[in-house]
Order: structure tokens, then sequence, then C-alpha cells
């Protein structure tokens, strides 16, 4: 149980992180927020048709948990060399 909300509190600073990089990104403007706002468009369009198939694979919330931390890592690690270079 502890490793379950260990993931859960580490998910939501993680999903914060990248609400807030997305935002400066976003409000900075020109071409690089503009490929931003169709990659969140794409990304969150691909999310919504994938939960029922996340939801029915699972074996626990745990797994759940586990798969959309890797999920936002992986766009908090895209944004932060983005925002470095």
């Amino acid at each position: 149980m502890f490793r379950y909300w260990r993931h859960l509190l580490l998910l939501s600073a993680e999903s914060q992180c990248v609400m807030m990089l997305r935002t400066l990104k976003l409000a900075a403007g020109g071409t690089s927020a503009l490929d931003e706002a169709w990659h969140i468009l794409n990304e969150k369009t691909a999310a919504t048709a994938e939960i029922p198939q996340h939801m029915l694979g699972a074996k626990s919330p745990l797994e759940l948990t586990v798969d959309y931390r890797r999920m936002v890592r992986s766009n908090l690690r895209r944004l932060l060399v983005q925002s470095s270079s």
C-alpha cells in the first residue's frame, strides 16, 4: 500500500511540473508554443482513446499508476531538455 501512495504522490508532483512547463512554453509564444499545443492535443486525444484499454488491462491500481507515471515522466524529460536548450 505504501508503494501505491508513493507512486500516486510522485505522479501528482510530476504532473504539476509538466503543467507548469507547458504553461510557460505556451505563454512564450512562437512556433515552439504552437508545436507544444499540437503535441498536447494529439497526446490527449490518444490518451482518451486508450483509457478503457488501460483500465481493463491493469492488474492493480499500482500498475495503472506506474504506467501513467511513465508517460508523465517522458513528457517531463522532453520539456526539461527543450527548456534547457
